[in-house]
């Protein structure tokens, strides 16, 4: 119900940027967000937004990574700004969200299908 667009290969110093529209506009996403899964280890929190506009930054991304939402023709797209990527910055980066319908109490995860994020030294 995500879809994440954007990844590639970099070299280290680099940038890249990182979009995730869902395919249903009239959900309700809050907190939406990006992860990512390094090879061999866990998935991590990467950067979110809330509804309000305050954001969410892992302390290896502060001042580097900017998470930033925008709307063209009614329909909302987030974006991960990455600049001064390093070879740690190698991953698959996955767009999630806590998603729901307005007006309903009912809320459920939802993942993108992940891109992948290579960072050369």
């Amino acid at each position: 119900q995500l879809q994440a667009s954007g990844g590639g290969l970099v070299q280290a110093g680099g940038s890249l940027r990182l979009s995730c529209t869902a395919a249903d506009s009239t959900l309700s996403l809050n907190p939406i967000g990006w992860h990512r899964q390094p090879p061999g280890k866990q998935r991590e929190l990467v950067a979110a937004i809330y509804g309000d506009d305050t954001t969410e930054y892992a302390d290896s991304v502060k001042g580097r990574f900017t998470i930033f939402r925008s709307t063209n023709n009614s329909k909302a797209t987030l974006h991960l700004d990455m600049t001064s990527l390093k070879p740690d910055d190698t991953a698959v980066y996955y767009c999630n969200a806590r998603a729901g319908y307005p007006g309903s109490a009912l809320r459920w995860d939802i993942w993108g299908q992940g891109t992948q994020v290579t960072v050369s030294s």
